[in-house]
Parts: structure tokens; C-alpha cells; sequence
């Protein structure tokens, strides 16, 4: 079974607020919006049927040229070398039929031909270029589109706070569970081992049931257990809110990466937003924890987005 395609980055346009907001507090996990002396701070995400599809694709365009900024630069060699070798190709061209047509020149036709031969060759090697650097920008084009898509799908945080995906960049790396409940409550209590190391590494689960059930967390809610069972709590307390746009996502990326609709995907995203893997079936816990580096320490902020092996 093929994995879910890989999105190579998510670059949102989130307010300030978030975006440099460094910290993660294991104790809470507090993304209210906070109003100051003379001026609010709001959500600026784009909601769903706001932005036209023009502007979505053009906002994917300007990150697809800061993610790759020397791209335009190749690209517009290829097609100067495509003229120029056109060019050549045109003048050999015109020379070997004066040559053809004067018996007194035939000795040139030899070096006339390899110079046309060179020509074309030139002109088809960069084209080909030309052509493999178009389908690169369009193919980085569409799945910038898609993750936009994706930093705009709702999460409910508690009973009081829904905030964009695009709220958690910088913050958490949000690991997105798509499967029936059942398979939700197996993964739940796989994770059970790895809770402390886990939140360490600021991760937070994002589980989305596929089959309309409700999948059953149950915690032990006895003394000795008060604080592992916290973290589970805080571990899977996010929520997606409107499944029908989270439904419409995840059936995207299944189609495109050729997985079944009724598989079990999971997508874990770095903390900068971008997707670091993807895969069918349950998520590796165990290699997160190995993986991945801690969100506090002196390394804070340096490591921002060097989120171990992919």
C-alpha cells in the first residue's frame, strides 16, 4: 500500500502572535485569542469559501518561489539557450541547403550537418529541462495549494476554542489519525508508553474519525495515575470540527496517493507546519520518540523545523 504523498511545506499566513510564539506549556494548552492595551489580536486565516481560487493560487506561487528562489533563474537560461540554439539551428539550416544547391560548396555539408546536429541537440536537451523544471513548479504548486487548504481546517481545542490548524505552526507538531474508532482507540492506548515523551517533544494527536463512531479514551482516573492520565488527556484533547472539509481533504490526499478511502492514514507535521511523513496504519510512536528533538532546552527555536530523520 502506497504512503500518502508528502507536502513539502505549509508556509500560512497566520498573525504574528502565533507564528512567533515559541513556547509550548505542557501544563495547558492555551490558544485563546488575547486582546491588548489599544488593539486586538484575531485569526486571520482564511476561512473556507472565502478566498477565491485565483488568490489561493497565487499565494502558492509566491511560496513556491521562496522555496525554491533560484527556479525562475534556471528556468529562464533554459529557454535562452532554447532560443539560441534555434537560432543556430535556423543559420546551419540555411547553410546546408546554400551548400546543397552549390556543388562548389559540397565539401561543407559534412561540417555544416554536425554543427545542425549540435543545435538540435542542445535545443532538445534544454527543453527537456525546461519541461522537467515546469512539472516540478506545477506538481510544488498544487501540493502548496493543499496544505493551504489543510492550515485552514478547523480543530476544537476545549468547549470554548476553535482555532485553525495554522494556529498550532511554531507550537506543536500535530500528528493527524484518519481512521475508524476502533482503530483510534487502538492507537490511543498503543501510545500510552510513549505519553511523557511525547509531549516532550510537543506532539499532539489530531484524531478524525472516518466511520461516524465515537471512539472510547478510557483512563484509570485513579491517584497513582492522576498525572500519566493528564497527559493522555492533553495528548488527545484536539478535536477537528466540520468534517465534512476535513473529509474532502483526506479523500484528496487518498486519491492522489492511490490508498484505499476506507484505509487508516495518519500525516505527522513538523513544527513549522510542514508535513514531515505520512503512512497507512497505525503511527510509529515509538520512532517519534526516538526521532524527534524536545521543544524545550537551549535548542529551542534553533531546531525549529530539523525534526530528525524523515
Amino acid at each position: 500500500m502506497a504512503a500518502l504523498p508528502r507536502l513539502p511545506t505549509l508556509l500560512i499566513d497566520c498573525p504574528a502572535s502565533f507564528l512567533h510564539r515559541r513556547s509550548f506549556a505542557l501544563t495547558e494548552v492555551d490558544y485563546s485569542i488575547r486582546r491588548r492595551k489599544g488593539r486586538s489580536s484575531a485569526v486571520t486565516c482564511s476561512a473556507f469559501g472565502g478566498p477565491s481560487s485565483s488568490e489561493i493560487s497565487s499565494t502558492a506561487k509566491i511560496q513556491s518561489e521562496v522555496l525554491s528562489p533560484f527556479r525562475t533563474v534556471r528556468m529562464f537560461f533554459y529557454i535562452a539557450f532554447i532560443a539560441s540554439g534555434s537560432l543556430g539551428g535556423f543559420i546551419a539550416l540555411s547553410q546546408l541547403v546554400g551548400a546543397l544547391a552549390n556543388p562548389s560548396r559540397a565539401a561543407d555539408v559534412t561540417d555544416i550537418l554536425k554543427d545542425l546536429a549540435i543545435d538540435i541537440g542542445a535545443v532538445s536537451a534544454f527543453a527537456f529541462l525546461y519541461y522537467r523544471e515546469n512539472n516540478a513548479k506545477n506538481a510544488q504548486v498544487a501540493r502548496l495549494s493543499r496544505e493551504e487548504f489543510l492550515s485552514n481546517l478547523k480543530l476544537r481545542v476545549d468547549e470554548r476554542r476553535i482555532v485553525p490548524l495554522c494556529a498550532f505552526r511554531g507550537i506543536a507538531r500535530l500528528v493527524i489519525l484518519a481512521s475508524p474508532a476502533s482503530f483510534i482507540q487502538d492507537s490511543f492506548k498503543l501510545s500510552e508508553p510513549f505519553s511523557d515523551r511525547l509531549l516532550e517533544q510537543g506532539i499532539l494527536v489530531v484524531p478524525f474519525v472516518t466511520d461516524g463512531g465515537s471512539p472510547k479514551f478510557e483512563y484509570e482516573d485513579k491517584e497513582e495515575t492522576k498525572d500519566i492520565d493528564s497527559k493522555r488527556k492533553r495528548l488527545w484533547q484536539l478535536a477537528p470540527v466540520y468534517a465534512a472539509e476535513w473529509n474532502e481533504w483526506l479523500n484528496e490526499q487518498k486519491k492522489l496517493a492511490k490508498v484505499s478511502p476506507e484505509s487508516p492514514v495518519y500525516l505527522s507535521l513538523r513544527m513549522d507546519g510542514r508535513v514531515r511523513g505520512s503512512g497507512v496504519g497505525y503511527p510509529p510512536w515509538n520512532a517519534f520518540v526516538v526521532q524527534l528533538p524536545p521543544v524545550k532546552g537551549i535548542w529551542t527555536g534553533l531546531l525549529d523545523g530539523m525534526d530528525g530523520r524523515v
